[in-house]
Order: C-alpha cells, then sequence, then structure tokens
C-alpha cells in the first residue's frame, strides 16, 4: 500500500534506495527485503496502476553484481555473466531485483550499475571490508558528484525530450572512464603519500588482505552511458583530494614530520595497527585464520596452503601490472548484428553455450522481450527474455537464487567459465554454498495485466 501511494501519479522514478555493504553483509536480511522486495512492491504497483507505459523507472544496480574480475579478466562490460560474491547478499539482492525490472511489464526502464564512488564518505569506512578488497583488485570509479550530474542530466533531457528514446530498456554500466580507474594498491600509495609516507612497504602486510571474492573491473563499455548523459568530469584525482578534506589535521602533519628521522617508520605504525585492528575484527582476514574458518578461508584464498604463501613484506609483493590488456568474454552470439536481427537459432546457441538450452520452438524475429524456454545444466526449466539472458548476463533463476554453485557451474557452463576458470584451480574444492537469505517475494503472483 506503501509502495502504491509512493508511485501514484509519479512519472519518473529514480530507484536509488539501497541497503549496502558492509551494512548489508552485517543485516543480510534486511539487504533482501529492502533491495530486492522494495523493488519488486514499486514494480507492482506501478502494473496494478496499469501505468506501464507511462512511467520511466531508472534502476541503480551494482558493479558488484558481476562479483570477482581480477586479473587477467579484469575488463568486462554487460552482458557478461551475473556472478555476485560468495555471501554477498547485497549483490545477490540487487542481481534478482535487475532480473525482475528487467522482465516486468514496464516499457521504460533503464538499469544503471553503479560503481564504486568516490565520495567523503568511502574514505571514512572503518570497517574488516576494507581488507577483503584485494591489492590487485581494479574498479572504474565515478564521484558522487558525477554520479549526481549524471541523474539530474537524466531527467532535464527526459524533461526537454533530448533524450533519445533508445536510452530505455538497456543496463549501463556507470564509470568514470580512464581517468578513474585504479587498483586498490593504486588507491592506497596515493592516500598514503597524501599523509607523508613516500613507500608502503611496512604500512600493511600483503597476507593480511583477501585474493578473492570481492568484485570490480574497469569497463569496456562505460562510454555508451556518457554518450546519453555526459556526466563525466572528475578524475582519481577526486578521492585523494575527498581524502585530504576528510582528514586535513592527519595530512598537514602527516607532511610536515614526513622527513624528520623515523617519521616514515612512525607514520607507517599507525597506518599498519589501523589495518590490522580491522582485519582482526569479526568478519575480518586475520580473524578467519586465527578462528580457522575454513569456508572464509577458502573463499577468500582458495586454501589455506594458498594463504601461507602470501608474503608478509610489500617489497616481496609482485603486482600485476598488465593493466591494459583485455581479455574480452565471449557472449555467445553475433553481437555486431542489428537487434532486429536476433532469431531462435541465435538463442539456442548461445543457451546451449550457457550449458543449457532453448526448448522454445518459435520466436518473433527481433523481438528482445518475448518469454522464452530454456533448461539449464542442472535440470532446471524456466522462462526468460533474450534482454535479460544475453544483454543482461542473468541465467538460470533457480541456481541463482539456491546457492552458489561457481565451480560445478564452471564445469558445465562454458559461458561462466570464462570468468571462473582463469582465477580458480581445476582442483579447488566443488563446494555449493547455500543461500540462506532468499527473497520473500520470489513467488508472488503477478500483477494483473493492464491489458
Amino acid at each position: 500500500q506503501t509502495a502504491y501511494q509512493a508511485v501514484e501519479q509519479v512519472d519518473l522514478i529514480l530507484h536509488l534506495a539501497a541497503l549496502v555493504s558492509p551494512a548489508a553483509d552485517k543485516n543480510p536480511e534486511l539487504a533482501m527485503e529492502i533491495n530486492y522486495s522494495g523493488t519488486v512492491n514499486l514494480l507492482q504497483a506501478i502494473q496494478q496502476q496499469k501505468r506501464t507505459k507511462e512511467v520511466y523507472f531508472v534502476y541503480i544496480g551494482s558493479v558488484a553484481q558481476t562479483g570477482e574480475r581480477m586479473p587477467p579478466i579484469h575488463w568486462g562490460r554487460v552482458g557478461d555473466p551475473i556472478k555476485p560474491a560468495i555471501y554477498d547478499y547485497y549483490s545477490l539482492s540487487k542481481a534478482l531485483a535487475e532480473r525482475v525490472l528487467i522482465e516486468s511489464r514496464i516499457e521504460n526502464w533503464v538499469s544503471l550499475r553503479q560503481t564504486g564512488i568516490m565520495s567523503s564518505a568511502i574514505v571514512q569506512i572503518a570497517d574488516p571490508i576494507i581488507m577483503l578488497n584485494p591489492l590487485d583488485n581494479v574498479l572504474e570509479y565515478v564521484s558522487d558528484r558525477d554520479s549526481s550530474i549524471m541523474l539530474r542530466n537524466l531527467c532535464v533531457d527526459l524533461v526537454n525530450q533530448e533524450l533519445d528514446p533508445e536510452f530505455w530498456g538497456h543496463i549501463y554500466n556507470v564509470g568514470g572512464g580512464e581517468s578513474c580507474r585504479a587498483s586498490t594498491l593504486d588507491l592506497y600509495s596515493g592516500v598514503f603519500r597524501e599523509i607523508g609516507i613516500e613507500n608502503m612497504d611496512g604500512a600493511f602486510q600483503p597476507n593480511w588482505f583477501a585474493t578473492h571474492n570481492f568484485h570490480g573491473q574497469y569497463y569496456l563499455d562505460s562510454d555508451k552511458l556518457e554518450k546519453h548523459l555526459h556526466f563525466r568530469n572528475d578524475t582519481i584525482d577526486y578521492f585523494y583530494q575527498s581524502f585530504k578534506n576528510t582528514y586535513p589535521i592527519a595530512t598537514k602533519i602527516g607532511h610536515l614530520i614526513k622527513k624528520l628521522p623515523g617519521a616514515q617508520s612512525f607514520l607507517k605504525s599507525i597506518v599498519a595497527a589501523i589495518f590490522k585492528k580491522q582485519a582482526l575484527r569479526q568478519g575480518g582476514t586475520l580473524n578467519a585464520l586465527k578462528h580457522d574458518n575454513k569456508s572464509f578461508i577458502d573463499i577468500h584464498w582458495g586454501s589455506f596452503n594458498n594463504w601461507i604463501k602470501l608474503p608478509e613484506r610489500l617489497k616481496d609483493y609482485v603486482p600485476f601490472n598488465n593493466w591494459q590488456d583485455v581479455v574480452q568474454i565471449d557472449h555467445g552470439y553475433d553481437e555486431a548484428m542489428p537487434e532486429s536481427e536476433l532469431t531462435l537459432t541465435d538463442i539456442k546457441h548461445a543457451a546451449k553455450f550457457r550449458g543449457g538450452s532453448c526448448i522454445s520452438s518459435n520466436m518473433e524475429k527481433g523481438n528482445w522481450q518475448q518469454k522464452l524456454s530454456f533448461n539449464c545444466a542442472f535440470g532446471h526449466t524456466f522462462k526468460a527474455s533474450p534482454r535479460l539472458i544475453l544483454e543482461g548476463g542473468h541465467w538460470c533463476p533457480h541456481c541463482e537464487s539456491k546457492s552458489w554453485n561457481y565451480q560445478a557451474r564452471a564445469k558445465k557452463d562454458p559461458f561462466f567459465a570464462q570468468v571462473w576458470n582463469p582465477l580458480h584451480s581445476s582442483d579447488e574444492k566443488d563446494i555449493a554454498y547455500p543461500k540462506l537469505i532468499k527473497p520473500k517475494l520470489l513467488k508472488l503472483k503477478a500483477a494483473p495485466n493492464p491489458g
């Protein structure tokens, strides 16, 4: 009822609301209720009002939906496999909600998959989650300011009828472009310079950080959204300026004393203490090692033996440097052809590439919204549109909501194997981690057809 009243007589919905990590990690049930159920309620309210052709619905998705994309598969694009990190209920809830949006009857929808946002808030995060972000992980960031400009331009262009009608009905990666790309190690290097640390060795131990199961990528396609909404202004320097603005005293003192005898060791010891404190907290990496949390260890390092091999000193750590090397994920169909030329044969080929099959016998040529019937490699039958599968990177809803069965899936699904096998050994434990928090509204009956 609340959702019904909220969208009544509303022409444009900017659905930004979400419970994000690390709060979502501590309250996974609430994250699912807000991020998934809240979205479903809004969509059903629009359908019940029979305004699916009138309302413009802007959904904010997340880079986290595609999960870990560590080197060498650190470049990605829309259409790559949906792969929420294991036990990341935030990204799972966002992926499930996006699925419902794409398959809804809303005609003018768009999903903007937001990346890491540079802001004063992000530099103040004091939580074990910072230890789960691998040193060689990457993100194509965007500033909070540019994100606001993006939405402002969308609204203004829509009102002024200057927004390309082809903008709607698609998924876009939100990214600041080349000037906003950085690895975790790059970011720390830049931040530490702001407080007077000239060499990071001794400021933390590489083996305090996870090496797997986070999220992030550089985008091959984020320019598409920029061409529509023209929002990019800031560079990665915005991140460092946000840090300086948030901690003016620390940055000033650091630069004043950095050349004094013993100052570098002193500054590094402070930083190391901060990192270690977070790593030892509940949910932190060192806490998991201390309590022999085997599932945590397997998920974030592959095995205890893998962790043992990590160096204790940064000077012994060999970072990845071939950032410009692109391994493009194959989507299993001819992406060069016009959308109007898509046929059932194309869909069947794409389904086979995903380890399953399309069992529909006919399809309207070029209809990306038509619901077709599929089988996945694990015997589940489901219906989905070409838009969801080919452009969205989604696949079986039963697998998507039951467990994180990635090792088993990679053995049967060549499409998914592209984003799993390069990062995991074939002898890694084949474990299906259960999804204990499930969407409460997954089986709700569809709203009356507005006709």
